[in-house]
């Protein structure tokens, strides 16, 4: 699950009324004036909590003629708990015994970057295999600022100077967990929440 989802779906959460509308939800599917009746609420004060909520993931919708309905996203929201304890203590893995080889691995990723990348630095072409892919974006994004907050454009610009495919890249940033997005600013995650190539065998 990415980071941002993890966070919009608490941010979703921080809400009295939003966590009043989904538990009328677990009871079935409702339209907005009935949940506004429920609640005391306008039928704007739903609007508003529910596009949060759909944003998030934790209810859908669906039109009939004029009214629009609104039903839980059970998958979601049964789900969501488990994976943001997965996320936090992805890094620990007590199962995890063996030992390091320093050297392979630093051939590895040595191979992998003079095969991948031109001398002056371009990107030939985004890896398949999962372990050469996240080396290539280790050493991409490792040219970042920390702590500097990047617009949209100034990300895609980045790495446009390494591969046209800026788009894809932009959003394998995220799905590993080296960036964060919120509201079209990027900014680079602790380097403990990368995904780590070391750890895939």
């Amino acid at each position: 699950m990415q980071l941002d989802k993890v966070v919009n779906y608490h941010k979703a959460l921080a809400d009295p009324t939003r966590i009043k509308i989904l538990i009328l939800l677990a009871e079935g599917e409702l339209n907005g004036q009935v949940l506004a009746e429920k609640l005391g609420v306008t039928p704007a004060t739903i609007t508003h909590h529910a596009a949060k909520l759909r944003e998030a993931s934790l209810i859908k919708e669906r039109r009939d003629k004029n009214t629009i309905y609104f039903s839980l996203n059970h998958y979601f929201i049964k789900n969501s708990a488990s994976a943001t304890e997965n996320l936090i203590y992805q890094r620990v893995n007590p199962e995890h015994t063996a030992e390091r080889i320093p050297d392979a691995d630093q051939q590895l990723r040595e191979s992998v970057i003079k095969n991948f990348f031109t001398q002056d630095g371009k990107l030939k072409s985004i890896p398949a295999q999962l372990k050469k892919k996240l080396i290539v974006l280790t050493h991409i994004v490792s040219m970042l600022e920390n702590g500097r907050k990047y617009s949209e454009k100034e990300i895609n610009e980045f790495i446009a100077g390494f591969h046209e495919d800026f788009a894809t890249i932009r959003r394998e940033f995220i799905m590993h967990h080296f960036m964060y997005r919120d509201n079209g600013v990027y900014e680079l995650n602790p380097q403990e929440m990368w995904a780590r190539w070391e750890d895939l065998k």
